[in-house]
């Protein structure tokens, strides 16, 4: 629906002497509706159309979808010949005035600052170790926990589902743009294209299990979860101290003890609100495995201990035992990002080979298992 009232107020604003606006609507398509605007000012009438996107299908779905749209075409139009160009590109906000935010050359987006120290950190720690402490363990709780909890919030879309399998191995960000940025010979393009096509088999198999859909980061890999700085390595003590209850909090959602210090703030959330848990559960525990091969090549020791630990725990939490049966498609796109000469130089030849025969492992087989990854 187009808010009438809202544009005429905008339009009173940006045109002097205006004494009448029509509105008549033109018809619709399959992509949205076209309404055309007259306006009356003392230089006569000016004929415009306002051009609406429905919220659904094509990659339309977020608002941030439609703004790009038709900043592009703000930006395009008139740079082909002969082409009828555009004039703005309009805003409706929540209090139902509008607003223009075209011809901006760039956008920026302010936000509050994070405090903490990355995940990274821990994960660079685990190769002076021999198993993990206790702080370790609390730690991946508390992620399994959290993921376990806004992954309970589920929306009815088969059309979001169907998107977010759609963007894991096509959009820009994902599998096949990363494979974009190889540096040409980092990985043959035949090598690239199998990966490809055997993750366009995954999609098609999950798309009838739209139903889990549901609330998701995006993209909750160890740079984005960063926890408090002030976690004392001591506090495994006082987990341990049965007598002193008053030293471990029970998390609301799970029920789990979650020691008070243990706690974190995530960044950048991405690519959309919705999708499927996979999504968030590869992102984190593609780290283990890769931390892993680049110390030991191989999956072995705390990393190995810690995958194990996030698996059991989420799936305890969650109650999601199908998660090992849908994370492929996940992993292999979480796998190029970790092998990508551009991101991470220091891995080896022989290190991305592993990574790969992880990504051909898990393509190649029904079901995940952390017990049997390579």
């Amino acid at each position: 629906m187009l808010n009438e009232d809202a544009i005429k107020a905008y339009l009173k604003k940006k045109f002097r002497n205006v004494s009448h606006i029509k509105i008549k609507k033109l018809g619709s398509g399959v992509h949205g509706s076209g309404f055309l605007i007259e306006i009356k000012t003392n230089k006569g009438i000016k004929s415009y159309v306002v051009k609406t996107l429905a919220p659904k299908d094509f990659g339309h779905e977020y608002p941030s979808d439609r703004a790009g749209i038709f900043l592009l075409d703000l930006d395009e139009f008139k740079n082909l010949p002969k082409h009828v160009k555009a004039v703005d590109v309009l805003s409706e906000l929540k209090d139902g005035s509008i607003k223009s935010i075209g011809g901006g050359k760039e956008y920026y987006l302010l936000m509050e600052k994070g405090e903490g120290r990355h995940y990274f950190n821990d994960l660079n720690e685990f190769a002076k170790k021999e198993r993990l402490d206790e702080v370790d363990i609390q730690k991946i709780k508390a992620m399994a926990s959290y993921l376990a909890e806004i992954h309970s919030i589920k929306k009815d879309s088969k059309t979001l589902y169907w998107r977010k399998l759609r963007d894991t191995v096509g959009h820009g960000e994902c599998l096949m743009g990363v494979f974009d940025t190889y540096p040409d010979g980092a990985l043959s393009y035949n090598e690239m294209s199998c990966i490809i096509k055997k993750s366009v088999d995954w999609i098609y198999k999950l798309k009838p299990g739209y139903k889990r859909l549901s609330q998701i980061h995006g993209d909750f890999h160890p740079g984005n979860i960063w926890f408090k700085e002030s976690v004392n390595r001591s506090i495994g003590q006082s987990v341990n101290r049965r007598n002193k209850k008053s030293s471990v909090a029970i998390h609301p959602f799970t029920h789990s003890p979650i020691h008070p210090e243990i706690d974190f703030i995530l960044l950048d959330r991405s690519r959309g609100p919705w999708g499927e848990p996979a999504d968030d559960v590869t992102a984190l525990a593609i780290n283990y495995i890769f931390f892993s091969i680049k110390k030991h090549n191989d999956i072995a020791g705390p990393y190995l201990e810690g995958l194990k630990l996030f698996f059991d725990e989420y799936v305890r939490l969650s109650g999601d035992y199908e998660i090992y049966e849908v994370l492929a498609p996940f992993f292999a796109f979480r796998g190029a990002v970790v092998a990508n000469p551009v991101f991470y130089p220091e891995v080896t030849a022989k290190q991305r080979n592993i990574i790969f025969r992880f990504v051909h492992s898990v393509l190649d087989s029904e079901k995940f298992d952390p017990e049997n990854i390579i």
